[in-house]
């Protein structure tokens, strides 16, 4: 079942609700006894978020987790009530509205706690906090290392001691805590047993300061799917929701079990004989020996599609493999298809499930970049057909 007939548009993204939850259920059983947090954020990975988060909960997630509060408030005014995780915050961030919408909130440092604690007075609410602990990849959260020699004094231990404070006044509960790997996707490396050591200590660190866990989680889709003893109380995957492998080196989504849920296509808008030697598109980057048909593509950068994928993007056409000729443009691209017969409005096919077609990977390794970055680029101008039942 899908929500809309055959697209009017020149292009368009197709997104399958019943893969996210059959893949959701694959990472359950990876999971064992810890509960899946399905990551929505960026818009569901450019997949859709409403759509994708009700998905996700059908395959058996019992939680949600995003970036923004934007995000978050997206959710909760759709009517998607489960519980949900909210990790990147700054000091002029509207935490009335995060409390009242019953949003979880990550706290890094204790202006984080502060300001969540001010909101909860305001509004005669208790926030709801997870406190991040930075192991090791000196991103967000409150670094849980020693820094200076001789000084075992933690930046993290500063942010519990704060957090225990508020929590005897009772303005914030702290429900969490979480961390995030470096090197989740090269299981071996010695980083991945040395941050869950250092979490392992910053769990204990909480819990001798009285604060009362309930979640406490670790593992993004590469720790999962790798590393089943990060699991802890929940694990928290994001790109292999979305039927991705996160560990391309070691495994396919295949091999995986995984269901890629976005297809990308488009159709021909322009087909033309040209003659050998004449380039094409920008700065003639292409020009073929031989008289041959190009056809023109509306899809460009400003939708999604690599520029670094110039002469290198794989397209499917008339049941061939082609590749991208010369330069991919603001709005649209070019595809030498030689002499195979093909006509304005036939279907070309960027990403997609069936036999044979590109995939989300094949155009990371052409743009020399991540199966993450491809999938989440497609820009709004490209109309979301959601197909399936879950979540419906």
């Amino acid at each position: 079942m899908s929500d809309a007939g055959p697209s009017p548009w020149p292009a368009q993204v197709t997104v399958d609700l019943d893969a996210v939850a059959h893949n959701v259920g694959v990472l359950r059983g990876h999971a064992g006894s810890a509960g899946v947090m399905a990551v929505v954020k960026a818009d569901a990975y450019g997949h859709g978020l409403v759509p994708c988060a009700r998905a996700a909960l059908a395959g058996g997630a019992v939680a949600l987790g995003v970036a923004q509060p934007a995000e978050a408030l997206a959710l909760r005014e759709a009517g998607v009530a489960a519980p949900l995780l909210c990790w990147l915050l700054t000091p002029s961030v509207d935490a009335d509205a995060l409390l009242a919408a019953d949003v979880q909130v990550a706290a890094s440092a204790p202006w984080a706690l502060d300001l969540l604690a001010a909101a909860a007075r305001r509004c005669g609410r208790t926030a709801q906090v997870q406190l991040k602990a930075d192991t090791g990849l000196s991103r967000g959260g409150a670094f849980a290392l020693p820094v200076e020699p001789g000084d075992p004094r933690t930046d993290f231990e500063a942010l519990v001691r704060h957090a225990a404070a508020l929590s005897a006044e009772g303005v914030i509960r702290v429900v969490g805590v979480f961390s995030h790997f470096a090197y989740a996707d090269a299981p071996e490396h010695p980083t991945v047993r040395a941050q869950q050591e250092a979490f392992a200590d910053a769990v204990r660190l909480a819990e001798r300061a009285g604060l009362d866990l309930e979640v406490r989680h670790l593992s993004n889709s590469a720790a999962t799917l790798t590393t089943p003893a990060a699991a802890w109380d929940m694990v928290r995957p994001g790109l292999a929701v979305y039927g991705l492998s996160p560990v391309p080196e070691l495994a396919s989504a295949a091999d995986l079990g995984l269901r890629p849920a976005m297809s990308v296509s488009a159709r021909v808008a322009v087909v033309k004989r040209i003659p050998a030697g004449q380039g094409v598109s920008y700065g003639h980057t292409y020009a073929p020996d031989h008289a041959t048909t190009v056809v023109d593509v509306p899809l460009g950068y400003a939708d999604g599609v690599p520029r670094h994928a110039s002469g290198t993007g794989p397209v499917q056409l008339a049941g061939r493999r082609f590749r991208v000729s010369g330069r991919v443009c603001m709005d649209q691209f070019v595809v030498d298809v030689g002499d195979v017969p093909v006509a304005a409005g036939d279907e070309v096919l960027l990403l997609g499930d069936a036999g044979g077609a590109p995939t989300a990977q094949e155009w990371a390794d052409a743009a020399g970049t991540i199966s993450y970055e491809i999938v989440s680029r497609f820009g709004p101008r490209l109309p979301r057909r959601h197909v399936g039942e879950a979540g419906r």
